[in-house]
């Protein structure tokens, strides 16, 4: 091999990039410590861009198509090499291409349930997981405020950077919105787009556009979603008072034997006030009803007298569990005394 032959293959003529890991968002061409060869081919495909630097500054930028390395193409770095007259030589120049495509399907969720008020259940925990799009917008800020002096960037190392930055703002939408964990689920896309601005604020620092932000699924805690289902159940159940009561009754009587020392304490303060509430408005309805149902309850076949003491028992327990008042269990054992 003659001298001209090492010269020439010490030179980079083509400079490429085929992406073969579709996870990279940032890839360096290895140039071995080679020059590259003054009229080289450069190729920047579609959803591609190149920087060019030199000694560590930003030099030239190239977009998708093909280019030929001129003085004419290369206006920053012809002025940092100074070559005021062009230039036939090979240089030296870090070349970096950027992957501009969208990166889908990435993994978003909540590391520890978040505390939030409900209209329902006052104070809830709630977890969400979801996903979310982003792509390159700057890759000079990219650059320079993420990816350094890597040879490459997997879009791996954006879902751990941002995954802690996620969740709070999360919080604080869910915060803002007012909406009840129960009708979240309807809510997901609202949410959603609500967020999206919120993290962009974040994500924009580093130079990357948030092009979309989706929640998948929240879970509450287990006794909520429990208590929940046992309220569909009493729903379910309809108007009639006395099939009421004797839901309650076993209400009662489940409680109690879960729970020897009586009071629910594994439910948690928030979702006992929210239960409290919520009995103590069907107890209300309850009253409120009673005298637009007196009619009907007068052309109702009569209770027998074991019936009624029965009822009577079953009130004394729903007292003594601590979901009837004395003053609620008065009246309505008013009520029944005055049948017998």
């Amino acid at each position: 091999m003659g001298l001209f032959d090492f010269i020439r293959g010490e030179l980079i003529e083509v400079i490429d990039w085929v992406e073969t890991n579709p996870d990279t968002l940032l890839w360096k061409f290895p140039d071995k410590d080679a020059n590259i060869k003054y009229g080289a081919q450069l190729t920047v495909r579609e959803s591609q861009e190149v920087l060019f630097l030199d000694e560590g500054r930003f030099a030239d930028h190239f977009t998708p198509g093909r280019h030929t390395l001129y003085t004419e193409n290369m206006p920053i770095l012809t002025t940092l090499k100074s070559w005021k007259h062009g230039f036939n030589s090979p240089f030296k120049s870090d070349v970096y291409f950027f992957s501009t495509k969208q990166f889908t399907n990435l993994k978003w969720g909540t590391a520890n349930p978040i505390m939030m008020r409900d209209p329902e259940f006052k104070q809830v925990r709630v977890r969400a997981f979801g996903t979310y799009f982003i792509k390159i917008a700057d890759p000079k800020t990219f650059f320079t405020q993420f990816a350094g002096t890597k040879r490459t960037v997997r879009i791996g190392e954006i879902e751990d950077a941002m995954r802690d930055l996620i969740a709070p703002k999360f919080a604080e939408a869910l915060a803002e919105s007012g909406v009840s964990v129960m009708d979240m689920v309807s809510n997901y896309t609202e949410l959603g787009e609500k967020i999206l601005p919120l993290l962009q604020d974040d994500f924009t620092p580093f130079g990357l556009e948030l092009t979309k932000f989706q929640i998948s699924s929240t879970t509450l805690p287990k006794k909520v979603e429990e208590f929940y289902d046992k309220m569909t159940n009493m729903h379910m159940v309809g108007d009639d008072m006395d099939k009421f009561t004797r839901f309650q009754t076993a209400e009662a009587i489940e409680k109690a034997a879960d729970n020897p020392g009586g009071g629910g304490e594994g439910m948690g303060m928030g979702m006992g006030f929210g239960m409290a509430n919520m009995m103590m408005n069907n107890m209300q309805n309850m009253q409120n009803q009673s005298a637009q149902n007196q009619k009907t309850e007068q052309a109702a076949p009569k209770q027998t007298k074991a019936e009624i003491i029965g009822l009577l028992k079953e009130l004394g327990e729903l007292k003594e569990a601590g979901i009837l008042t004395a003053e609620e269990f008065d009246v309505k054992k008013k009520e029944l005394l005055a049948k017998l």
